[in-house]
């Protein structure tokens, strides 16, 4: 099975080099920017190219990873000369039925995770969603996700939207946190890897106990006091205002009745 990767970002790079690392055959990594692709392509020992007319048309399957809104202009840039091929993309938001009109034989390949470029990870505990538009395409679809993944679940779009959406309040959100704390203790010179071991007990009580009952903090008792004084010691009106929001929504959640 020739694979080819269009796209060079994190997730385009995490996801072809354990493909690579399971066996898998990346023959060509496409990239609007030269130097990206070629950065890719010489971690897998593959070829390269910043042009659509020169991918490759003898790949077996064609992976799209790259941002939402360049989705649809390369599927109908590239999909058409191919018509054998099996297309996939790996975005949480968007639809299977993006390939409807240009492929025939096409599929979702969705690794929930938080990638970096230069991080890796182990696929072996991501959860890999899949979906395809037929079984015989699934079939090929849940095979590469479980040469990489032990939990591979179908799931159609709708659902992975709700999906998406969940990760990007559970990890973007949290991440966006951990920096809004960052700049606090920046203006201090406190060193915010102080606060790692906080970071990981939260993140461990969830794994015992539901995100509600792991709730502690002024916000859960409402202590305006704390919270005035806190708030006072924010350094712009838009963190106060995230703040205050943060702290009437957990406050509502806490009290309210199951």
């Amino acid at each position: 099975m020739k694979i080819v990767m269009i796209g060079s970002g994190n997730l385009a790079t995490q996801l072809s080099l354990a493909l690579k690392d399971a066996g898998k055959e990346i023959v060509q990594v496409y990239s609007r920017t030269e130097a990206h692709a070629q950065e890719l392509a010489e971690q897998l020992g593959c070829d390269c190219t910043a042009a659509i007319e020169a991918i490759r048309k003898d790949a077996d399957v064609y992976v799209f990873s790259v941002k939402d809104d360049a989705l649809s202009g390369l599927i109908a840039a590239v999909c058409s000369a191919r018509p054998e091929a099996l297309f996939l993309h790996t975005a949480g938001s968007v639809a299977m039925d993006v390939f409807k009109g240009y492929a025939s034989r096409y599929g979702v390949l969705y690794p929930m995770q938080t990638f970096s470029k230069h991080r890796r990870v182990s696929f072996r505990e991501i959860p890999c969603f899949v979906e395809a538009s037929g079984e015989a395409e699934l079939a090929v679809v849940r095979e590469l996700a479980e040469s990489i993944s032990e939990h591979v679940v179908d799931c159609d779009s709708e659902k992975r939207k709700k999906m998406h959406l969940a990760a990007v309040l559970a990890c973007n959100l949290t991440n966006h946190c951990y920096r809004l704390a960052e700049r606090v203790l920046e203006r201090e010179q406190i060193d915010f890897g102080l606060f790692l071991p906080l970071i990981e007990e939260t993140a461990r009580k969830v794994k015992t106990m539901s995100p509600k009952d792991a709730q502690t903090g002024p916000m859960v008792r409402y202590d305006q006091s704390v919270m005035a004084m806190q708030m006072a010691m924010l350094p712009d009106e838009r963190t106060r205002e995230i703040y205050r929001l943060m702290a009437e929504s957990i406050h509502e959640d806490y009290t309210a009745k199951d």
